[in-house]
């Protein structure tokens, strides 16, 4: 099974990414999870450092792949999990797209692919362009991390477009979102009526969960010796119980961006106000 998961920037991708890895590692399934950012950043709480990337290793073997092993860009983590960082270009210099589709060539060409039950992407963003929308074409299903916000929901409109497209050549749906690190879900639910998939789970604002990623350990590992963050582990082994038996997803049917817009800027901007009881209702409430 092959999951890529994508969301807007800085929404917690990562480490929402890496707890899942665990949790489907915890479920017995071989699991090789791939970062796809040239801040190669993904995998950091699976392993507490930065991981050397594809593009490091290419570029000392002078770009001879079959000079490269898979020990020599695969490195172990957290509760077995395999990591891999794609890594890019310099700042400003080159496409990291390209390099993550040279990430998924050498792979494929070290046959790394066949040996796990499950491979994880974390791409950077909501970049689908280029390389970056490459691992849709091999992924079964993607996942949308995103919050209750507009900025957010507006990325994942654009994602759900882009599965969409890919859905016409490739065997991909939409598993649904996962809302991180928010207390409502009042706006994520006005958008799925407009654009109707599922929500596998919504993440509350949790401050461990963000100082896990400081930490560079996973919540897994942090609840070995905190039990009290037992009961957040549970929400990344829900979404891992949901994918692994197979959902039937969606291809989703994004909305324009105009009426997506509006829908949104709408939901700020008239709030609906909590319906004012009249005094009949009231008697009737008093004499139940």
């Amino acid at each position: 099974m092959k999951l890529a998961v994508y969301g807007k920037g800085g929404i917690g991708k990562s480490t929402t990414s890496c707890n899942i890895s665990v949790a489907l590692a915890k479920r017995g399934k071989k699991v090789l999870q791939i970062g796809c950012d040239p801040k190669h950043d993904s995998t950091f709480t699976l392993t507490g450092f930065l991981i050397p990337t594809i593009i490091d290793t290419l570029q000392e073997k002078d770009y001879h792949y079959e000079d490269v092993w898979p020990e020599d860009v695969i490195y172990k983590g957290y509760g077995g999990v395999d990591c891999v960082e794609a890594g890019g270009p310099p700042a400003g210099a080159g496409c990291g797209g390209y390099v993550v589709g040279e990430t998924v060539k050498l792979l494929k060409e070290l046959n790394a692919f066949d040996e796990y039950d499950v491979i994880l992407f974390d791409v950077l963003g909501d970049v689908v362009c280029g390389g970056f929308a490459a691992p849709l074409n091999y992924a079964d299903y993607c996942m949308i991390v995103t919050d209750n916000g507009f900025d957010a929901l507006f990325a994942a409109n654009r994602i759900a477009a882009s599965v969409r497209e890919k859905a016409r050549t490739h065997p991909l749906r939409l598993a649904g979102l996962i809302g991180n690190r928010t207390s409502k879900r009042d706006l994520i639910e006005k958008y799925i009526e407009a654009v109707p998939m599922p929500v596998l789970e919504v993440l509350p604002l949790i401050e461990d969960i963000r100082v896990s990623r400081v930490k560079g350990k996973t919540l897994f590992e942090m609840a070995e010796t905190d039990p009290s963050l037992n009961y957040v582990c549970d929400y990344y082994l829900n979404i891992a119980d949901q994918i692994l038996a197979r959902p039937e997803g969606v291809v989703p049917n994004d909305t324009p961006d105009r009426d997506l817009f509006s829908l949104l800027s709408d939901f700020y901007l008239n709030p609906q106000q909590p319906k004012v009881k009249t005094e009949e209702e009231v008697l009737d409430l008093m004499m139940v």
